[in-house]
């Protein structure tokens, strides 16, 4: 059932769906085909065969297969030409790269932003916060002993967790 000029439906794929002629039959498991689908290698179980059949001779060019398919009244694939650019050239050396892309003033972005972390805390700042917290942790820990001497086991068993200063 699978020959040369054979009207199949792809069932898999990206072209799924889409009608195909088998243009040649490439070994047991693989057909090229060609029509309202891509021009590719195809595998023979993932096309479904018609009825129909168009006159086409084995390894026939897209044209011809889209002269056929009008006939039928099908739909076809169109492909399109790449138009011919120059490809840029490449320029060797640090002056052609110099030249091309000049290099932007990084050091005066970063230099406010050195500063302004430096005034925010530094480390010694930090150490002396953390000391004054824990100083009030016992100042209150001593008054609420002095209040209450029969809180002296509680009190050793609670620990004061004071809000940090920001």
């Amino acid at each position: 059932m699978i020959e040369v000029g054979r009207i199949c439906i792809k069932l898999c794929g990206r072209d799924a769906g889409g009608e195909a002629a088998i243009v040649d039959i490439l070994d047991d498991t693989y057909a090229l085909i060609d029509g309202n689908v891509r021009r590719r290698k195809c595998n023979i179980f993932h096309l479904e065969p018609t009825s129909k059949k168009i006159d086409i001779k084995k390894g026939d060019s897209h044209d011809i297969i889209k002269a056929e398919f009008e006939k039928l009244g099908l739909s076809v694939w169109d492909t399109k030409k790449k138009e011919k650019t120059q490809r840029p050239l490449k320029q060797r050396g640090k002056k052609a790269a110099s030249a091309e892309n000049p290099k932007k003033d990084t050091k005066n972005k970063k230099e406010p932003a050195k500063e302004a972390k430096k005034e925010a805390k530094p480390a010694e700042i930090k150490k002396e916060a953390k000391a004054e917290v824990k100083t009030e942790a016992k100042e209150a820990k001593q008054e609420t002993l002095q209040e209450n001497p029969s809180e002296k086991k509680r009190a050793s068993k609670k620990l004061v967790k004071e809000p940090k200063p920001e």
